[in-house]
């Protein structure tokens, strides 16, 4: 008997949200961006993740990028939604509405702001399965939540058939190496996703047992995860290796920013708007307030590893 492989797994990029210099939806823009994150023969789409700005979008607007992704995909590959709100009644609301418009999977988050421990996240995650009829991923985000999910939640949820993956943002590789080996211990027939955004060490979370990857600077290169994520699957590992230090070069563009004036998600999903605009694949790299656009001496900066990686 062969074991279930996982529904979403391979290289899923967190797509981002291109806005127009008015902060609208740029619906070109994002078809140009899934269409060719398919071209490059990615396995799934995450949209409305954290890369997807989803937080600082109002429901309009994230009902409009969603619309504009599943109708670009057109069922070619799974799409998974973001419902990341910070209490679980406000996360169904989200998995309404992202159901309606006819993804695959949900992927909800740890509930933030409010004071919780580890029995209302438990409670959390149940609610929302038994409340929905998509299967429903665990994003684990702790610098954005402030909560880790641990080995032990995520693994009793998958042999209870609660979660049907998980998408590791945690950067705790000795966390999500637990992970792998409990899923394999307990849930080993579940085809639980295990999926790393840790887009740095891709090879090596492989080599551990990942499913795939969820990588943000997949918008960037998505053919290098392609590339990369096909080498591991053929043990490959030298081939693999090389990919991967090239991606994480490529990856310093989000040190593009000027630290005395930005940081975090303006260093992140800036450097890769900015990277899709240079390489003409989106027509501006403005972002959602309170984040910043990258100037003039920045954008060199993005060009240059971009130069370096190939891209360009």
């Amino acid at each position: 008997m062969t074991t279930p492989a996982p529904r979403f797994a391979g290289v899923v990029p967190p797509v981002v949200t291109p806005l127009t210099e008015e902060g609208a939806v740029d619906v070109a823009s994002l078809e140009r961006l899934v269409e060719r994150m398919l071209a490059a023969g990615v396995d799934g789409i995450f949209a409305l993740g954290s890369s997807g700005e989803t937080v600082f979008l109002t429901d309009s607007q994230r009902d409009q990028a969603l619309e504009t992704v599943v109708k670009t995909v057109g069922g070619t590959v799974p799409v998974i939604a973001g419902c990341i709100e910070p209490t679980t009644r406000r996360v169904l609301d989200r998995a309404d509405a992202s159901t309606r418009l006819g993804v695959d999977g949900l992927v909800a988050t740890a509930p933030f702001y409010a004071i919780v421990g580890p029995h209302e996240v438990e409670r959390h995650f149940r609610s929302l399965a038994a409340s929905v009829e998509l299967p429903l991923l665990a994003y684990d985000i702790p610098v954005c939540v402030h909560t880790k999910l641990s080995p032990g939640l995520l693994s009793r949820l998958a042999v209870e058939g609660v979660l049907a993956g998980v998408k590791d943002s945690s950067g705790d590789d000795v966390s999500f190496r637990q992970l792998v080996l409990s899923i394999a211990e307990h849930a080993p027939d579940a085809g639980f996703s295990l999926l790393t955004g840790h887009e740095v060490v891709v090879d090596a979370m492989m080599l551990a047992g990942a499913s795939g990857s969820v990588p943000g600077l997949g918008n960037v290169d998505p053919e290098g995860y392609v590339r990369l994520h096909r080498a591991c699957v053929a043990a490959d590992w030298d081939t693999a290796r090389a990919e991967q230090d090239r991606l994480t070069r490529l990856f310093r563009i989000v040190d593009a920013a000027d630290p005395a004036t930005a940081a975090g998600a303006t260093r992140g999903v800036g450097a890769f708007k900015t990277a899709l605009a240079l390489l003409g694949v989106i027509d501006s790299n403005a972002v959602s307030l309170p984040l910043r656009p990258l100037d003039a001496d920045e954008t060199a900066r993005v060009r240059g590893h971009l130069e370096l990686a190939g891209l360009l």
